[in-house]
């Protein structure tokens, strides 16, 4: 309540948790009743974060009709009342997390997904420290065709790409301007911005954190902003994977080392090569990449960014210093070696991804495996095996891998298939103006 209490202001607030799309769930209520929601929490059905990417019931789900389609109770996660600057009214988001009502965790929640493999990293005396660069596209959809936006500045559209463009940041530098702000008060670590390879597209940065619950709650929240703020200047601000067919797409890059008991980085043994820690995380995250495809690709969308030659991978293979493969090692000082993980689109959960990612690893690191040799070279033309191309197999392959079995909850598991499935089925039906009208705000 001291937030609430700080912002007098603030008359209404939101209660909200991510379902398994990401999307948020929720409530709104005056801030009077502030304090019961954060002594007894407030309940929804369980099956609202089992629902599909247009907010219906997954059909013959059992969390519905067949179990009566119970509450579930949603407690305030650590952390507490934030402002959402992109609404008029002076408003307080509070976010939240999915329990039984005797207090167990909720298997089908997201976050609680996350929180499982932290707590696995915890028993082994570990501590993963994360970190997600998010591209997404600034787009004007107030017409038949997408277009770039005119630049709030100078009224002029900037129509090609401009990679590592000032021009380009300066053109739409109030938005952002009003996006560093809104972050700052939101407690979301924005670092570098900068433009990336197609129109209209950039990317920010969001600072390690070693606590991946609180990076994961980062990135969906700067989603939620960057979405929101966009609006209040007349244009969307996207992270859907593909939604120019002629310029690359949006991917969500993590980042990753391991701290020991004692702080220091279990993937740094003084060389450049990295530890043999290093090896066998990178190993789980390769043996794991079929299954967890998915979840990097969730919807259909997402298989048109995940082609050869448009700086997203597609073969299953690790590399020093190389963005044509699926996992990076970046050149870094020994107590900065980390993983980057390359294949998620913008338009993941993040908190099933940075799951699947850590979850891997971990399973690799446990099984002590060991990565066929790294590559040199353009990984699009190494032979590699290659990641599911359709959203199809990709269901299919989640559905049956041994991997995810280890990291997620069978519950999940399930209930993100039957999502996917019924999705795959409705989507048929689209057409291609209507697939992107859904995805552009959505996702």
């Amino acid at each position: 309540m001291e937030w609430l209490r700080e912002h007098p202001e603030v008359k209404t607030i939101r209660v909200a948790a991510a379902d398994l799309n990401g999307q948020p769930r929720g409530k709104r209520m005056p801030a009077r009743f502030a304090d019961k929601i954060l002594t007894e929490g407030t309940k929804f059905p369980f099956s609202v974060l089992n629902m599909d990417i247009w907010g219906e019931d997954v059909e013959d789900s059992p969390l519905v009709f067949q179990a009566g389609d119970p509450d579930g109770l949603l407690l305030p996660t650590e952390r507490g009342f934030m402002p959402m600057p992109w609404l008029e009214a002076p408003t307080g988001l509070l976010p939240l997390w999915m329990f039984h009502t005797d207090g167990t965790p909720y298997d089908g929640d997201p976050r609680q997904a996350l929180a499982r493999v932290v707590d696995r990293y915890k028993a082994a005396g570990l501590t993963p420290v994360v970190a997600t660069e998010l591209e997404f596209f600034l787009i004007d959809d107030s017409g038949g065709q997408l277009r770039v936006p005119p630049s709030p500045r100078s009224g002029k559209r900037r129509t090609g790409a401009e990679t590592l463009s000032l021009r380009a940041l300066d053109a739409f530098d109030r938005f952002f301007t009003s996006l560093y702000d809104a972050c700052e008060a939101m407690d979301i670590p924005a670092d570098t911005a900068i433009s990336e390879a197609a129109p209209g597209q950039f990317e920010i940065n969001l600072m390690h954190q070693p606590d991946p619950l609180k990076a994961a709650d980062d990135a969906w929240l700067f989603k939620l902003l960057v979405k929101g703020l966009a609006r209040q200047y007349g244009f969307a601000g996207s992270f859907m994977a593909k939604p120019y067919e002629a310029w690359n797409g949006s991917g969500m890059h993590m980042h990753f080392s391991v701290l020991d008991a004692q702080g220091r980085n279990v993937f740094d043994d003084g060389t450049d090569a990295g530890s043999d820690i290093l090896r066998h995380a990178v190993a789980g995250c390769l043996a794991a990449m079929p299954g967890s495809t998915l979840v990097f690709a969730p919807h259909e969308n997402s298989y048109d960014r995940l082609v050869p030659n448009a700086h997203a991978p597609t073969g299953i293979g690790w590399a020093y210093e190389n963005r044509t493969s699926a996992i990076r090692i970046p050149a870094s000082g020994p107590k900065a070696r980390r993983i980057e993980h390359r294949v998620a689109g913008g338009d993941v959960n993040p908190y099933l991804s940075v799951a699947a990612v850590l979850g891997a690893a971990l399973n690799g690191i446990e099984d002590r495996l060991e990565p066929p040799p790294p590559i040199q070279g353009n990984a699009y033309e190494q032979g590699l095996a290659q990641l599911p191309a359709t959203w199809g197999a990709a269901i299919d392959a989640f559905s049956a891998c041994p991997q995810i079995k280890r990291i997620f909850p069978a519950h999940l598991i399930e209930n993100f298939v039957m999502t996917k499935r019924q999705e795959l089925h409705y989507m048929a039906e689209l057409s291609d103006d209507e697939t992107v009208e859904l995805y552009l705000d959505t996702v």
